[in-house]
């Protein structure tokens, strides 16, 4: 073997190395925590809470109303704007600014878990969407300050592993509190008690276990990036509150329109996920037209399909620490593009067991790179640590509309062309981000957004 050879052998494992190496850092570390802590709340007042609901008698109708309940997810940047622009009392004096946000999120993330526990389905379920609310309230808040401190506290060599860690401690969270909630509830029956107290006991666990959010953030550092904020604040002490949060607002707002290309991006993130969005609102109405069933479903769709997420989310953080970040978007929006052919192929497979698990794994691992290789992108574009909060949940905001309302018309598209094709189609919606893209990287817009450090 010759000197060049070994020479490029040995800097291939060192590159690998260090790609594993940067998920043993504290600060990423620390996120992977936190999102624990953030994916746990999900399922409670979502697919958990609906199934306690059924099991109580509670009518169909009704239950399908709480979908709303989850509606604090979908506009938190309103209040957004409160977390980058005021202090908790008590709370951040002693922890710092985005700590005290942290901690405050979470106590009250834990009270609501358990007041929503000690509620009754079949008697007050206008109590339980009470409850629900404020736990979705309390998420997104805590949701807020997450993705604000993630983003000040990692450096940009970190962005995207931090990004992968969070993603799959967020998905064990949401396990947790959704199969595991359940587990938990049936445990607690065989042992003779009823079953309104094994639901309250389970919750009253839950809400233990944000108890690790809290430890992660006490055990965390406050960001270097909060001096600056620190400085505003105290110069604008005795200004009025309300003003303040407006004056935040305001500013989030119009620093980042004021950006080269700012509306082109704000496109972009909103069309980026859309052929991703576009094809998974149909994955189960189709799943089930092909004939399989609700076991296979649940073993590969969720089973396979969580673990190809979570190997994904690692591969899109290592893509993202590789690349450039406007080249990693360019891997990660045209693999999950063309990843819905594999539904195509499926589709003329009929019911075949194989061939689900395979375009199941394509997709969600496929997906997951695109995931975090967007949230790097996403976190670039909120430095300002006066604003990181407002801004960030603004974009996320974009993006979850995009994929809220663009993909509603699904349906109908696959009603009319057939799954086959409606596949297809699915492919060739990713493609107008990707126009997007070129624009934005044609226009110097990723100048300053990538790592110093990352290979040109």
């Amino acid at each position: 073997m010759s000197v060049l050879s070994v020479t490029s052998s040995l800097t291939t494992a060192r590159r690998v190395l260090d790609a594993v190496a940067v998920y043993l850092r504290p600060r990423v570390l620390i996120v992977m925590f936190l999102g624990f802590s953030a994916g746990l709340p999900l399922a409670l007042s979502g697919s958990t809470l609906l199934y306690w609901m059924r099991e109580a008698g509670v009518d169909l109708r009704t239950i399908g109303l709480f979908a709303l309940v989850g509606t604090p997810y979908t506009i938190k940047f309103l209040w957004a704007p409160l977390v980058d622009a005021l202090d908790v009392p008590v709370l951040s004096p002693a922890l710092g600014r985005r700590r005290g946000w942290l901690v405050l999120s979470q106590l009250l993330l834990m009270a609501a878990i358990v007041l929503l526990g000690l509620c009754d389905p079949a008697s007050a379920p206008g109590l339980v969407a009470v409850g629900a609310i404020l736990v979705a309230a309390a998420s997104a808040t805590q949701d807020i300050v997450v993705d604000a401190f993630r983003v000040e506290s990692l450096n940009e060599s970190e962005q995207a592993a931090g990004m992968a860690a969070y993603v799959a401690a967020y998905r064990i969270g949401m396990l947790v509190s959704g199969a595991g909630a359940l587990f938990l509830v049936s445990a607690i029956e065989r042992a003779g008690l009823s079953q309104h107290v094994a639901w309250a006991a389970s919750y009253a666990v839950m809400a233990l276990l944000v108890l690790i959010g809290v430890a992660t953030t006490l055990c965390a550092t406050e960001p270097e990036k909060s001096r600056l904020a620190n400085a505003d604040h105290a110069a604008h002490a005795r200004d009025n509150p309300v003003k303040r949060v407006a004056q935040a607002a305001y500013s989030a707002f119009s620093e980042f329109l004021s950006r080269d290309l700012a509306w082109i991006a704000l496109a972009f993130v909103v069309l980026f996920k859309f052929s991703d969005a576009f094809a998974g609102v149909m994955t189960a109405p189709f799943v089930v037209d092909l004939g399989f069933s609700r076991d296979e479903y649940a073993t590969i769709v969720k089973g396979v399909g969580l673990a190809a997420t979570l190997i994904g989310g690692f591969a899109g953080g290592f893509i993202a620490r590789a690349y450039p970040l406007a080249l990693s978007l360019w891997i990660g929006g045209v693999l999950q593009a063309i990843a819905n052919l594999a539904f195509s192929w499926l589709a003329l497979a009929g019911t075949n067991a194989s061939a689900l698990t395979f375009a199941i794994t394509v997709e969600n691992f496929t997906s997951a790179i695109g995931t975090v290789i967007f949230v790097a992108y996403l976190s670039a574009l909120c430095q300002n640590p006066l604003h990181t909060a407002t801004q960030y949940a603004l974009l996320t905001a974009l993006a979850a509309a995009g994929r809220i309302y663009l993909s509603s018309v699904a349906g109908y598209v696959a009603a009319a062309t057939g799954w086959v094709w409606f596949f297809v189609i699915c492919a060739v919606v990713g493609f107008p981000s990707l126009l997007l893209l070129a624009r934005l990287q044609r226009g110097g817009h990723f100048i300053g957004l990538d790592d110093p450090r990352r290979p040109k």
